[in-house]
């Protein structure tokens, strides 16, 4: 039987980096909301509830050197990416219908001071985090999958 943990030194950066752009990720929304006192609309807050999580048990599973962590962490990060790419198609106008959710009872992601990094919007940078996070979770799977073949 194969052991589901392995040591620090043998954890592919692969698990590392994701948990990295999860905590940034995470740390941004926050700065955001609690720092500069932008409210985040509704489909921003469902993305937060699928990324808050995934910085948690991904370092969770850097510090416990679990190689199962694809098991509960991908289902998250597609979840999340599904909702930051139905937003972004939104915010681009790609989805002929208009932002409801963000103009209904609070801010609005078309709103000129919600455009951060590289002026991106949140949506866009909420999509590039999950897809991110979610290719490095498997490039961690295969790795992992093809050293218990190799030993």
């Amino acid at each position: 039987m194969t052991s589901r943990h392995v040591s620090s030194a043998q954890m592919p950066i692969w698990l590392y980096a994701a948990w990295f752009i999860a905590l940034i990720a995470t740390l941004g929304a926050l700065f955001i909301g609690e720092v500069l006192g932008q409210t985040p609309c509704v489909l921003c807050w469902y993305q937060r509830i699928a990324m808050f999580p995934l910085a948690l048990i991904l370092g969770v599973a850097c510090m416990t050197n679990d190689l199962r962590i694809g098991r509960y962490a991908l289902p998250l990060a597609f979840i999340g990416g599904a909702i930051a790419l139905w937003h972004s198609l939104l915010y681009a106008g790609l989805i002929k219908e208009a932002i409801v959710p963000c103009a209904r009872n609070g801010p609005s992601c078309t709103d000129s001071a919600m455009l951060t990094v590289a002026n991106l919007p949140i949506p866009y940078l909420s999509f590039i985090s999950f897809v991110a996070i979610a290719i490095l979770l498997i490039l961690f799977h295969f790795h992992n999958k093809s050293s218990k073949v190799k030993t």
